[in-house]
């Protein structure tokens, strides 16, 4: 394959309709703005409170998450830069958050927990998760389980663009938010963009999290077994998951052999009619060594790396582009998605070139400061003095000039 080819087979489903996503997306969150509570309503159900229950598997990935999110804390930044001026850098909680918990096809409390975490270690004031209900109005247990360990606010059942919107602009019984996380369809992705492009709504998100999407490379020595299941855990999230197979000189047997593995896996699969409409666009690439196979990776940048090769570690230095790495055959990506610790809500699309993975820091604003003795100013003074001459701003030079003066006693 050309790389004109290689870029056009590796064409995410879901990209191919955009400017009709936003067709549908925009009336809804206009619907939501005006209309409040009966419009969210009028596309969803009710609305439920945190009830208590124990779930030790949720206890074991709650407590490594937190782990991993509390070691991410940072000491505030002192610097003099020069004699008498002092820089600082501190870190500060957004106040209110909007976490949004995908329940379409599956129910997702894991990205409850993924979100809610990192939320409560950073100390955010108000949490509020969103999350669509099911068919008899109501939320899965686990879901509340881990708001009421957060420490959220409320559950807002609503999901897509609707649920969007009511925390971005707020409803007469949501709090508006300030940022909201999370991944989801399609919709959800084109609501948290087009919200976070209204100044009015004065919302953040944290990154463009469309369908999921795994990459694995593997080598001769790879478990066909393993890359089969690996590749299918990812085809089972949804129709428009993307699955794409990176194989580094297999031969045709080898090649057989990954793809018979598929077939008896997914046939035994609960969700194999979405298993199969995943993998009718997934996409196999050969390629003759791990540096034409990193090159494709960097380009495509998976939200899910596996590598399920020979000495993985050492193929870690050579990725410049992804949302999280598996590295060798004992490293399922399902443990990410779950209980590692790691964080499992990833920049989708090919935006891993230009954003992080949810993390502490998302979940934080870092504000700096200045802090001139005198003599810092007397330092500094005739270097900003002469700058602001240059742009002539000249009641920036004069607000230096006039502090001077006053030390001089004139």
């Amino acid at each position: 394959m050309g790389t004109a080819q290689v870029t056009e087979a590796l064409k995410r489903p879901s990209q191919k309709s955009a400017e009709a996503i936003m067709g549908i997306v925009h009336p809804i969150i206009n619907d939501v703005r005006q209309n409040g509570d009966k419009a969210l309503l009028s596309y969803t159900h009710k609305f439920e409170k945190a009830t208590s229950l124990t779930s030790p598997a949720i206890d074991v990935s709650f407590e490594n998450i937190r782990k991993f999110h509390e070691a991410q804390k940072e000491e505030p930044l002192k610097v003099e830069t020069m004699p008498g001026v002092i820089c600082s850098r501190f870190s500060r909680p957004i106040e209110r958050v909007g976490l949004y918990v995908p329940g379409g096809t599956a129910v997702l409390p894991s990205t409850a927990l993924m979100l809610g975490v990192p939320a409560m270690v950073a100390g955010c004031q108000k949490i509020v998760l969103a999350s669509p209900p099911r068919s008899d109005g109501s939320i899965t247990p686990e879901i509340v389980y881990v708001a009421h360990k957060v420490g959220a606010e409320s559950i807002v059942l609503a999901g897509g663009a609707q649920a969007v919107a009511a925390l971005a602009y707020g409803t007469e019984s949501v709090t508006k938010v300030d940022k909201i996380y999370g991944p989801g369809n399609q919709f959800v992705t084109a609501g948290k963009m087009y919200v976070s492009n209204d100044t009015n709504a004065g919302v953040g998100i944290d990154m463009p999290a469309g369908p999921s999407e795994v990459l694995v490379i593997a080598d001769s020595e790879a478990n066909p077994a393993f890359v089969a299941s690996d590749l299918l855990s990812q085809a089972e999230h949804g129709v428009d998951s993307q699955v794409v197979l990176i194989a580094i000189d297999l031969d045709e047997q080898q090649l057989q052999a990954i793809e018979d593995e598929l077939h008896k896996q997914a046939m035994a699969l609960p969700r194999v009619d979405i298993v199969r409409g995943a993998i009718s666009h997934s996409v196999t690439i050969q390629v003759k060594d791990i540096d034409e196979a990193m090159v494709i990776s960097n380009d495509y940048a998976p939200e899910h790396l596996i590598l399920q090769l020979k000495d993985a570690e050492k193929v870690v230095d050579k990725v410049m582009n992804a949302g999280s790495v598996f590295i060798g055959q004992w490293t399922p990506e399902s443990v990410g998605d779950y209980s590692a610790g790691v964080n499992h809500s990833l920049p989708t699309y090919g935006y891993a070139k230009q954003y992080s993975g949810v993390n502490l820091g998302s979940f934080l604003k870092h504000i700096t400061s200045s802090n001139l003795t005198a003599d810092g100013l007397r330092n500094v003074g005739s270097a900003v003095m002469q700058l602001a001459k240059v742009e002539e701003l000249e009641a920036h030079r004069r607000a230096v000039e006039i502090r001077l003066s006053s030390m001089d006693g004139k």
